[in-house]
């Protein structure tokens, strides 16, 4: 048997590609759409692509199962579990086998055994796989986003980002019962490859390490060592961190088919004259320092992603999927690494890009800098406004006392609730997220902003009073 793992940084997802030697046949488990490395993979072995599946409706990026079943003229395996809600609406597609729990997919000699998890999602799948060729005993078990290590997938993503009302603890006891029937189910050795890592807003706590042993997660996974029914649900419901907005859009995509993207192609190069068009969304993707030097009024500025792991989710949560795109950047080479990365979540209508360098002078601002000993002094005394931008959790463990807390993804369905009667001086944790927040509320028409370049991270250093008051649920 053959195994190999993909792993994207950006958006923290693992995917895989299995192939039995014997037969030269393979199978591509929860793809991405950069589809050609697969596709590589699989020839780098000798091996053919027959078959496509993944382990449910995904919302943190755009699946590529759809086109890379279509390239290689493979079978695509949805569920078919879950209500009316969660079934795909391409499942007519004549390449397309639906599933259920207790089928099974054979590629070569290797058996994947089709387990119903729901909980994360209703239609969520994870699969059971056994090397024939060795032994009928399962090997492992690809488990999407039902257990990750160290950490468990979130109920909570229906309510707060498909629409769904109500649906928490419902999903919360529907994934505790799944996790009992599977763990219980199999044996210990059983290795763990889920679909994403540290660093992915699927879950609160995922580890680092690509993969683990069942037996060892029980020891050591918190969702696997709850005692009580009641215990995993106030556990799993709490300390999540806030959704990127894009995440609504994923699931719709993802459910109704996303669209296939073709040949790669590069966006064209634009005059500065372009960036007066009003009804297209600007982004800035060179780094933060330059940023602050130098920005066009009306772009966003997001660290690309030769620069910036969270450039992907960054993006999602303020990039517009109804309009055409444009970037400004220092080269074509970090443009193009940009465009593939916006269109890992669904962003394809780049239109072009503009080189920083050819933008008029008497067209550029700067970011107004602020220290944090002056911006402390100046609050002190009434005269500016602080505005936290981090997310929940570490405003929860510690914040300045007295400052607004808005996270960074929300500015633009928060506006009314910044504060506008003084100067803004705005902050996150180290500098990073400080920047695209400026530049988003400077496109909003704000004018009297600071940025605390520091962060937080610099506040602690000066000894200063921290607050740590929980905000109400």
């Amino acid at each position: 048997m053959f195994l190999k793992r993909f792993y994207d940084e950006q958006l923290a997802h693992a995917s895989y590609l299995i192939g039995c030697y014997a037969t030269g046949e393979a199978m591509v488990i929860d793809p991405n759409r950069s589809i050609d490395q697969y596709i590589q993979a699989a020839s780098d072995e000798a091996m053919r692509i027959i078959a496509v599946t993944e382990t449910h409706i995904h919302a943190d990026f755009l699946s590529g199962s759809r086109e890379l079943a279509q390239r290689t003229e493979s079978t695509l395996y949805l569920s078919d579990e879950g209500d009316t809600d969660w079934k795909y609406a391409f499942a007519n597609e004549p390449n397309v086998r639906l599933i259920k729990h207790g089928d099974v997919i054979e590629i070569g000699r290797i058996k994947l055994d089709v387990w119903h998890t729901p909980g994360h999602t209703p239609e969520h799948l994870a699969f059971v796989i056994t090397d024939q060729a060795d032994t009928q005993e399962p090997l492992g078990a690809f488990t999407g986003d039902f257990i990750f290590v160290g950490d468990v997938g979130r109920p909570d993503l229906l309510d707060r980002v498909a629409g769904y009302k109500d649906t928490m603890e419902k999903g919360a006891r529907t994934l505790y019962q799944s996790l009992q029937k599977f763990t219980t189910a199999m044996p210990d050795h059983l290795l763990l490859f889920p679909a994403h890592g540290a660093g992915s807003a699927c879950g609160k706590a995922l580890g680092g390490v690509p993969v683990s042993v069942l037996g060892y997660q029980k020891k050591v996974n918190w969702a696997l060592k709850c005692k009580t029914e009641q215990e995993f649900v106030d556990g799993v419901l709490s300390g999540q961190p806030e959704p990127p907005l894009y995440f609504k859009e994923m699931k719709r995509m993802n459910k109704v088919g996303p669209a296939i993207l073709g040949p790669l192609k590069i966006p064209i190069q634009l005059l500065p004259s372009a960036l007066a068009n009003k009804d297209a969304f600007v982004i800035d993707i060179r780094p933060a320092s330059a940023v602050r030097i130098g920005f066009f009024p009306g772009s966003v500025g997001v660290a690309s992603c030769r620069l910036c792991r969270s450039f992907a989710t960054w993006t999602g949560w303020h990039a517009p999927y109804d309009k055409d795109i444009m970037i400004i950047s220092n080269t074509q080479e970090d443009m193009v690494a940009a465009t593939r990365s916006m269109e890992s979540i669904g962003l394809d209508h780049v239109i072009g890009w503009v080189p920083f360098d050819s933008i008029p002078s008497n067209q550029i601002e700067k970011i107004n800098l602020i220290s944090v000993e002056d911006a402390i002094g100046r609050n002190a005394l009434g005269e500016v406004n602080i505005l936290d931008v981090r997310g929940r959790s570490e405003y929860e463990e510690g914040h300045i006392p007295g400052v607004t807390w808005i996270p960074f993804g929300y500015l633009e369905s928060r506006l009314a609730d910044i504060p506008t009667d003084k100067p803004l001086v705005i902050h996150c944790a180290g500098g990073n997220r400080s920047p695209i927040a400026y530049t988003v509320l400077r496109k909003q028409g704000f004018r009297n902003l600071f940025e605390m370049s520091a962060g937080y991270k610099g506040y602690l250093a000066t000894g200063g009073e921290v607050d740590r008051t929980l905000l109400e649920v």
